[in-house]
């Protein structure tokens, strides 16, 4: 009887809360996603008379997930619950399915428009039919229903005219798929948002909630594909007992056309088949791996197939028993295709031989291998020679393996940009590679056309990435983070779709559709990246990082087992410049692109100054485009790095009443952190660069807080993700 004036109490404060705010908190959960009711009153009242009604035929489990979108989203949209019939009932309606499942739709001979856009496009249109108004969500296939149900709440969600709509989509890549650096213990490799999100103890007989919500942020911006193990592969997850735990993490996707792969230790016949060797060639490795993949097969009908790290960082390959990648690969080709199965091949390839420059390594060992692979292998290659690096030119292998099929490998996990506390919007860095042109075909043949197979006429095509998502609950650590696994969904769907109109997207999805708040803030992402590589790696520096975690500035790291895993090799400054020579005169990696490219590559009057350093070296005292000498354009660039977080935190403290308190406070607690790793980069390896360059750094720019000893003693302990 005491404790009730209490609970009167909380309940009354609970219930005057909701007059004015929501009680939940606004902790970034539920993504872009975000169904809240429409605030513009005439497009409220526009959008409430164009659905009137949800007329969907069917009962698939992708169209029941397609309903349970848009009656959930509509009833959040428009602040009331729409009503869902079989057959159109009112003067208008929103009509979703396929000629298959509606007959509706069947009758309306739309039959010609939907043929082009495959399996996975749709069609939105607004058509009239005995003087009522239909909008269609029309497509060839249930997934495509559901990806046009999530593109037609995107246009509501962003206050898009839906008034007459006209347009049809389709992906230009075939396999998009998120690659989770996830270990079976639950750590994450280069993950910094908490916890892996596979509860593999409690698989398969608890599916959290969390995977629905998975899969529908990724079908909602077209991934169709998760990779759910680490590349540094465990075997155990090909056990019998793993496969079940897949098999229900499969069930729950299946609805969302998100198909689950697994990384294939090579090494997995001697680990738990009992083998004694893992030899591709060897008859019994081979049964041992069809036998394996038919168990996979049957527990999971719909497995995407199998992504291989071999041969690189200790990882057993091929190379163990003389073969060659592409032995390597086909053998595994050859047992899923009965199945409809992929191989993804990494082309990320180092051996325990220290090359002449390890820029050069994946393309001499693949180059030679164009054309020997199964029709079922793709070569997953990443967007840079290097490793993931703030800014890289793209790999010379795009367009050098035209008999092979490629796949982009981008990292939306920030190893190398800040990692969890660095907001950097990655979708320039991810245009600059697809926008390149590697001249394969002669001028206009960019990595997209290579990526996307038109260049090459490839039918099977990919892109993949490496996934920033974790236990976090606005799940990536960063509440910008969000906007990086976004952007990656809708290039892999459309590389032909603008930074700047992703990241409008994404801000009006995410926070709000207030002008006064979208323009700053669409500016403050776009300039992001270039911010973040002032600060690491300007014009061309590159792995530079502190050793092992790569968090923080390490450009002194030096002596250690293998010379090309520390940052004197790549910046090899020394009292007459710096900077990696990869003309002829040095490793002559240039050699491997196209001569156009190679032609301006080579150039120290042509090379992009972005590149600079990443393909000569240059004297200290050598002029650059802004006329200053190169140790001065390289302090500037520095301190540019932190005024750029300076202005990114004076834009956000600007937005404070815009949008929730919590959010607010989380992102202006980031950039201050951020603001101080900034300096820390510029301190340290102006100082570090300055005992070689021997030169005073210009009296107007800020002078480093501490001495160069200070911040080589820093080393922060127990950074997650290693």
């Amino acid at each position: 009887m005491k404790q009730r004036p209490l609970l009167l109490l909380l309940l009354i404060v609970l219930l005057g809360c909701t007059g004015t705010q929501q009680v939940w908190a606004e902790d970034g959960y539920r993504l872009w996603q975000r169904y809240d009711l429409v605030q513009d009153a005439s497009k409220l009242a526009a959008y409430r008379q164009t659905v009137g009604e949800l007329v969907l035929e069917g009962d698939s489990p992708t169209l029941s997930v397609a309903q349970k979108e848009l009656q959930t989203g509509l009833a959040g949209l428009l602040g009331q619950p729409v009503a869902v019939a079989q057959q159109p009932t009112q003067q208008r309606a929103l009509v979703a399915g396929t000629p298959s499942s509606s007959t509706f739709i069947k009758n309306l001979g739309i039959a010609d428009r939907l043929k082009p856009l495959g399996d996975e496009g749709y069609l939105l249109l607004t058509t009239k039919q005995n003087g009522r108004s239909y909008t269609l969500i029309a497509a060839n296939t249930d997934i495509g229903v559901l990806y046009g149900s999530f593109h037609f709440l995107r246009l509501l969600q962003t206050q898009q005219d839906i008034s007459s709509l006209s347009l049809s989509s389709a992906p230009k890549t075939r396999n998009r798929v998120l690659n989770h650096w996830d270990n079976l213990d639950r750590t994450v490799e280069r993950g910094y948002a908490g916890f892996s999100l596979w509860d593999w103890h409690r698989l398969p007989d608890y599916i959290d909630q969390r995977y629905i919500d998975y899969a529908r942020a990724n079908a909602s911006i077209g991934i169709n594909g998760t990779v759910l193990t680490n590349v540094n592969a465990n075997a155990l997850v090909l056990t019998p007992a793993y496969i079940q735990k897949v098999a229900a993490l499969a069930d729950a996707f299946r609805p969302y056309g998100l198909k689950v792969y697994l990384t294939a230790r090579f090494s997995a016949p001697i680990e738990i088949g009992g083998l004694k060797t893992a030899d591709p060639l060897e008859p019994q490795v081979q049964a041992w791996w069809k036998a394996k993949s038919d168990e996979i097969y049957k527990a999971i009908p719909d497995f995407g197939g199998f992504l291989v790290k071999a041969n690189s960082e200790g990882q057993p390959g091929p190379q163990n028993y003389g073969r060659n990648h592409a032995e390597g690969a086909n053998m595994l080709a050859d047992v899923v295709a009965p199945h409809g199965g992929i191989v993804m091949w990494r082309a990320f390839v180092y051996d325990d031989k220290e090359p002449d420059d390890r820029a050069k390594q994946a393309y001499n060992e693949f180059k030679p291998l164009d054309g020997t692979f199964r029709d079922n292998v793709l070569v997953q290659v990443k967007n840079g020679a290097i490793d993931f690096q703030p800014r890289e030119p793209f790999h010379p292998l795009f367009g050098a393996m035209p008999k092979t099929p490629l796949m982009m490998e981008f990292q939306i996990t920030q190893e190398y940009l800040g990692q969890g506390t660095s907001l950097a919007y990655l979708s320039p860095m991810y245009k600059e590679t697809l926008d390149s042109d590697t001249h394969a075909k002669g001028k206009g043949s960019t990595v997209a056309k290579v990526v996307d197979g038109t260049l090459h006429k490839h039918q099977l095509t990919g892109i993949a990435g490496v996934a920033n998502i974790g236990t976090d609950r606005n799940w990536t650590g960063h509440q910008f983070g969000q906007a990086n696994w976004y952007n990656f969904g809708r290039l892999a769907w459309n590389h032909d779709l603008s930074s700047e109109a992703i990241a409008e997207e994404w801000i009006r999805m995410t926070f709000t559709n207030k002008q006064e708040f979208v323009a700053p803030v669409k500016q403050m992402m776009l300039a992001s990246h270039e911010t973040v590589v002032n600060y690491m790696t300007p014009l061309g520096l590159h792995h530079i990082m502190a050793w092992d975690h790569h968090y923080g500035p390490g450009p002194w790291i030096k002596d250690k087992h293998r010379a090309d895993w520390t940052s004197v090799y790549y910046h090899k400054a020394d009292e007459k410049g710096i900077g990696f020579d990869r003309t002829k005169t040095g490793s002559n990696a240039v050699a491997q692109y196209f001569p156009p490219v190679a032609k301006q590559f080579s150039s120290l009057k042509q090379v992009p100054e972005k590149y600079l350093l990443w393909f000569h070296h240059v004297g200290w005292d050598y002029k650059v485009k802004s006329g200053r000498t190169l140790w001065d354009e390289l302090c500037y660039r520095y301190s540019d790095g932190v005024k750029g977080v300076q202005q990114m935190q004076q834009t956000w403290d600007k937005m404070q009443g815009q949008v929730d308190e919590e959010r607010f406070q989380h992102v202006k607690t980031f950039l201050a952190m951020q603001e101080k790793e900034a300096r820390w980069w510029r301190d340290a390896c102006l100082l570090y660069f300055q005992t070689f360059s021997k030169r005073p750094i210009p009296q107007d720019l800020e002078k480093p807080a501490h001495t160069l000893e200070h911040y080589m003693r820093l080393d922060p302990k127990f950074v997650p993700g290693i």
